[in-house]
C-alpha cells in the first residue's frame, strides 16, 4: 500500500481523486436512466416487466411481481445458515433500541395572553426501501433502512429488490425484511424500481420517500426523481479513514482498512498517522492479508485507485486532513481516542479505540450504517428516525394576543409591498374598509 507524506499538495490531490467517485460525475449514464424513468412513468407495469426480463432475465407479471407469504416462509427454509435468523434478531434489537432514543414528539407552548405555538410531528405515510439483489444482497442494510422507519411510525413500508432468473428473491433479504416488519415486497430492481416507487404503476403505489443503496443507475434515478418524492441521499462508494498513532496495532489497522476496500473497486481506504514505523508495518500487513482474502482482486484495485497511507508531522495535521476528507467511516486508534474525537467535525460514524472496528457498526452496535459519503459528512447525517417524519408548525392566537402585534405585522408587510398581507391583519381591528390600499 502506497505511503505518502502528508502536505498541502498531497492532501489536495487526494481530495480531488476521491471526488471522482461521486455519482455526480457519472452523467454518461443519465440519458439511459432518464429513458427508463420516462418509460415507467408513461407505461407503468408493462415497462417494469419488460425491463425485468431484459436486465434480470426473469418473467414477471401482475400476479407474480409481489412476494407472497409462502415465498417468505420458504426463504427461511432456503437459508444456507439457519443461525442467521437468530443473529438478525439480536442485531435488530440493538438497532431498534438505538433508534428509539431518536424519537421526536409534538410539543405545544401556551402563554397567558392566549397564544399557542407548537410543532406537530407526523410520520410519513408510505416509504419505499430499495435493496440490491443477487450477489450484492445485504440483509444488514434491510434492517438499517427499515428499523428507523418503523420506530418513526411509518404506516406502510414497501421494499423493492431484483429477482434472480428463477423469479425468486435472495432468502437472506426476505428473512431480514420479514423480521424487520416490511409490509409488502416487490420483485423489481434498478432504475425501473425507483421509477415505480416515485410515480406509481398499476401494481406499485407511489411512495412519499425512497431510501436504500444501489448501483449507479439506482443512485442517478433517485437523484432524478427527487421532488416527486423525497430521498435519503445519492450515495457514493464506501470509504474508511483510520487515524492512528504509534500505539496502534498495525495488524488491526490493516484489517480494518481492507474491510471497506473489499466492497468494490471504487471504495476508499486511508490511514493517516504520525508514525512512519506504523505506516510501514500496516503496509506490510495489508499486502499479507490481500494475498489471502477471497475478494483480493477487488481489494487490490480499490487500494491501487483510492488507497493511501499518509504520514503527518503532528496530530493536528492528521485531524485537519480527516476533517477535509469527511469520511463515511472514521476510526480513531490513538492513545486517547476520546480527546481526538472532540476535534473531529466531519465524519459519518466515528469508531473509538482498537476494539471498535467498522464492521461492528455495519452489523451489530445499533447506530445506522447508512452514512454520508464523498465528503458529504460536512453537511449530511446518518440515516435516522428524523428521515421518516415531517414537522408542521402550530400557531394559535387569541384576539388579545394578536392586537399588540397587529401594527408591526402590517408595517412589515407593507415594507415588502404585500398590501393584502397587511389587510388580512387590518380587517380584524378596523370596521371601515375605506383605507384599503
Amino acid at each position: 500500500m502506497r505511503i505518502i507524506k502528508l502536505d498541502e499538495t498531497s492532501r489536495k490531490d487526494i481530495l480531488n481523486n476521491l471526488l471522482k467517485r461521486s455519482p455526480n460525475n457519472y452523467d454518461k449514464f443519465a440519458d439511459s436512466v432518464n429513458s427508463i424513468l420516462t418509460n415507467v412513468k408513461e407505461n407503468g407495469d408493462k415497462a417494469l416487466f419488460d425491463y425485468t426480463k431484459q436486465f434480470d432475465k426473469a418473467d414477471m407479471n401482475a400476479d407474480t411481481i409481489k412476494v407472497t407469504q409462502d415465498e417468505i416462509l420458504e426463504a427461511y427454509e432456503r437459508l444456507e445458515n439457519p443461525e442467521l435468523v437468530e443473529i438478525i434478531r439480536k442485531s435488530l434489537k440493538n438497532i431498534w433500541e438505538y433508534h428509539e432514543k431518536q424519537k421526536q414528539y409534538s410539543w405545544f407552548d401556551s402563554k397567558p395572553d392566549g397564544s399557542i405555538l407548537g410543532q406537530k410531528v407526523t410520520a410519513l405515510s408510505r416509504v419505499g426501501v430499495y435493496v440490491p439483489g443477487g450477489k450484492a444482497a445485504y440483509p444488514s442494510s434491510v434492517l438499517m433502512n427499515v428499523v428507523p422507519a418503523k420506530v418513526a411510525g411509518v404506516e406502510e413500508i414497501v421494499m423493492v429488490t431484483p429477482p434472480g432468473k428463477d423469479g425468486k428473491v435472495n432468502p437472506n433479504t426476505l428473512v431480514a425484511a420479514k423480521e424487520a416488519g416490511v409490509d409488502v415486497i416487490y420483485k423489481v430492481g434498478g432504475a425501473q424500481a425507483i421509477a415505480a416507487l416515485a410515480y406509481g404503476t398499476e401494481s406499485i403505489k407511489k411512495v412519499d420517500k425512497i431510501v436504500g443503496p444501489g448501483n449507479i443507475y439506482v443512485a442517478l434515478a433517485k437523484k432524478a426523481v427527487f421532488g416527486y418524492v423525497s430521498i435519503d441521499s445519492v450515495a457514493g462508494p464506501s470509504e474508511i479513514l483510520v487515524i492512528a498513532d504509534e500505539t496502534a496495532n498495525p495488524r488491526y489497522v490493516a484489517a480494518d482498512l481492507l474491510s471497506q476496500a473489499e466492497h468494490d473497486e471504487l471504495a476508499s481506504a486511508i490511514l493517516i498517522t504520525t508514525s512512519r514505523k506504523l505506516a510501514q508495518e500496516v503496509s506490510e500487513y495489508v499486502d499479507m492479508f490481500v494475498a489471502k482474502l477471497k475478494r483480493k482482486e477487488i481489494i487490490q484495485k480499490s487500494l491501487d485507485n483510492y488507497g493511501y497511507i499518509l504520514v503527518a508531522e503532528t496530530m493536528n495535521e492528521v485531524i485537519d486532513a480527516a476533517n477535509d476528507i469527511a469520511s463515511e467511516h472514521l476510526e480513531i486508534i490513538t492513545q486517547n481516542p476520546f480527546d481526538v474525537m472532540t476535534k473531529i467535525k466531519n465524519a459519518g460514524a466515528i469508531f473509538l479505540g482498537e476494539n471498535s472496528s467498522e464492521p461492528l457498526g455495519d452489523y451489530f452496535a445499533g447506530p445506522n450504517h447508512v452514512l454520508p459519503t464523498n465528503g458529504t459528512a460536512k453537511f449530511f447525517s446518518p440515516l435516522s428516525v428524523d428521515d421518516f417524519i415531517k414537522k408542521s408548525s402550530i400557531i394559535s392566537f387569541s384576539r388579545e394576543a394578536l392586537k399588540p402585534l397587529s401594527q408591526d405585522i402590517q408595517n412589515f408587510a407593507k415594507a415588502e409591498g404585500l398590501s393584502a398581507h397587511a389587510n388580512s391583519i387590518r380587517v380584524r381591528f378596523e370596521e371601515s374598509d375605506e383605507n384599503v390600499q
